[in-house]
C-alpha cells in the first residue's frame, strides 16, 4: 500500500515544489512506483515534470470537485519517470467549490482509497498557505514533510505549522504525523544557517534529515527546462542531494526494492 506523503509549509519560498518534484523522481529511479499530486495553483510541480499545465486534460480539480476517477485525471508522461496529476489556476476554483461539498477535508482521501495498492509512494504538493487544498492533503497523507529554510522566521512558521499539524491529527487524520523536517538552501557558509540547524536537531532529534540541501544553481535552473534535477545535470550537488533524502526516505520506511 503506498505510504503518502504531504509536502507542506505555511511560508512560501522554502523548496516545498522543488522537493515534491525531485523525491517523486528520486523514488521513482529506485524502481518504485511514485504519484505526484500538484495541488498548487500555480501549477509549479506541473511544468517542473514537463508536463504543459495549459494543455492538460484533467487536474486535481476535476480529482476533487468532479469525482473522476484516478487513472483519467493521471499525466503519465513525465520527464521523471513518475505518474502526476496536473494542476493550474482551474485548481483555485476547488478551493472555493470544496466548502460545498459534504465530508470537504476527506475529499482526497476518498478518491486516492480505492488505488493505494497501485503505488509506493505518493508525494504531494501543497499550497504555501493553509486553505482546504492543504487541509484535503494532510486529511490524505501519512505524514508531512516539513522543508525549510534554516532562517530565524522559518522556525517561528514552523511553530505554527506543527500546532497546524496536531490539530489537524485531532480533527481529520489522527494518524498524521511528521515525516521530517528538511533543511533547504543550505549554506554551510552561514553562520545562522548553522546555528538554526543545531536548534532543529536539539529539539527534533531524528525527525530532521541527515541529508540537506544546498543552494545549487543546477537545482534551480532545472524547472525551467521542464525536468527533475538528476535528468538535468545528474553531476550536480543537488541532485545527489535528492537522490539521498529518497534513501533516507526508503530506509525509514523499508520497502524492499521490486524484484525485476
Amino acid at each position: 500500500m503506498a505510504r503518502t506523503i504531504a509536502v507542506a509549509n505555511q511560508k512560501g519560498g522554502v523548496g516545498k515544489t522543488t522537493t515534491s518534484v525531485n523525491l517523486a523522481a528520486s523514488l521513482a529511479a529506485t524502481k518504485r512506483k511514485v504519484l505526484l499530486i500538484d495541488l498548487d495553483p500555480q501549477g509549479n510541480a506541473t511544468m517542473g515534470s514537463g508536463v504543459d499545465k495549459y494543455d492538460v486534460h484533467a487536474t486535481s480539480y476535476e480529482l476533487l470537485i468532479d469525482e473522476k476517477p484516478l487513472p483519467e485525471v493521471i499525466c503519465t508522461e513525465t520527464t521523471g519517470g513518475y505518474d502526476l496529476i496536473a494542476a493550474n489556476t482551474d485548481v483555485t476554483a476547488a478551493e472555493i467549490k470544496l466548502m460545498e461539498v459534504f465530508a470537504r477535508e476527506l475529499r482526497l482521501r476518498n478518491s486516492l482509497a480505492p488505488f493505494l495498492n497501485d503505488y509506493d509512494f505518493i508525494i504531494i504538493d501543497c499550497p504555501p498557505s493553509l486553505n482546504m487544498l492543504t487541509v484535503n492533503a494532510m486529511g490524505a497523507a501519512d505524514s508531512v514533510l516539513v522543508p525549510m529554510q534554516c532562517e530565524y522566521y522559518a522556525l517561528e512558521g514552523l511553530t505554527a505549522l506543527m500546532d497546524t499539524i496536531a490539530k489537524m491529527a485531532q480533527v481529520v487524520n489522527s494518524d498524521l504525523h511528521i515525516e521530517g523536517i528538511l533543511r533547504t538552501m543550505y549554506d554551510p557558509r552561514n553562520r545562522l544557517a548553522n546555528d538554526v540547524s543545531e536548534q532543529l536537531k536539539r529539539h527534533f532529534g531524528d525527525k530532521v534529515y541527515r541529508t540537506v540541501i544546498p543552494r545549487n544553481v543546477r537545482l534551480a535552473e532545472a524547472p525551467s527546462f521542464g525536468t527533475p534535477a538528476m535528468y538535468y545535470d545528474k553531476s550536480a550537488t543537488g541532485a545527489k542531494a535528492y537522490l539521498a533524502l529518497a534513501g533516507e526516505v526508503l530506509k525509514r520506511h523499508t520497502q524492499p526494492a521490486p524484484v525485476e
